[in-house]
């Protein structure tokens, strides 16, 4: 169908986080922060050639690689939480150029002053969380 928003929320750790998620016929645009701004934005997508996403910063400083680390892993992981590539039959079989999870290219968008992986860990959780509970919105 058309464009579908999605937002939600978590406290993770000491900091409120908030999320947005835009659902386009053939993208996603996700947006991660606890304020309002635009500092970064990356884009994954999977390529014919490799079994891992490659992900190209398109906005901000190009060595905050947080946006484009996040869009890689959201990439390469299926509904079950493992790794796309590896495994189920029907999540390895999708046209060059989308990603494997949602099908789609994944554009991230994180504004968030950790960076620290443990933290990024749970960014990457909460949003896989939402995905199974609402997959529809992805």
């Amino acid at each position: 169908g058309g464009i579908a928003l999605h937002d939600f929320s978590g406290r993770l750790g000491e900091q409120r986080v908030h999320f947005h998620a835009m659902r386009l016929r053939d993208s996603l645009f996700l947006w991660v922060g606890a304020a309002p701004a635009l500092a970064s934005l990356a884009v994954a997508m999977c390529s014919p050639r490799d079994s891992v996403p490659v992900a190209a910063s398109l906005l901000g400083d190009p060595s905050d690689t947080a946006s484009a680390c996040l869009a890689r892993r959201l990439g390469r992981s299926d509904p079950g939480g493992g790794f796309a590539f590896r495994g189920r039959g029907e999540n390895t079989r999708v046209r060059p150029g989308q990603i494997r999870k949602t099908k789609k290219q994944i554009f991230v968008s994180y504004n968030l002053q950790n960076t620290d992986s443990n933290f990024t860990l749970l960014i990457e959780n909460r949003i896989k969380e939402e995905m199974m509970a609402f997959p529809e919105k992805f």
